[in-house]
């Protein structure tokens, strides 16, 4: 007969062995500070659910790039991203990723 000490032993060794240790995703967020030197010109971009709204104009995930390369030769240079209590965290992830990629913006989010 196996002694139970023995028995724990295995079935710890077999937990350790079949989980995985993996490291979460991260994402880098830049919080709003105070009145700088510098002027900025901000877009307004709210999540509302499965809505992106650029301006008070809804876009989706595929033609934000194009519309914000426009607000980019009007002279914006800052994104104000606003989420409504409807959003799902992976949404914000997306559209946060896709904010990153755009060159010539900074992107804070707002409470």
């Amino acid at each position: 007969m196996t002694s139970l000490i023995d028995v724990i032993f295995l079935l710890l060794l077999f937990f350790m062995l079949s989980s995985t240790f993996t490291r979460f995703g991260e994402i880098e967020l830049k919080a709003g500070s105070g009145a700088s030197g510098n002027p900025v010109t901000p877009v307004y971009l709210r999540l509302q659910g499965d809505r992106i709204v650029l301006n008070g104009r809804e876009l989706t995930l595929e033609t934000l790039p194009e519309a914000l390369a426009g607000q980019a030769e009007a002279g914006a240079d800052t994104i104000l991203l606003s989420l409504d209590d409807r959003t799902v965290s992976q949404r914000f992830v997306d559209v946060y990723a896709a904010l990153r990629a755009m060159p010539g913006f900074a992107v804070t989010v707002l409470r």
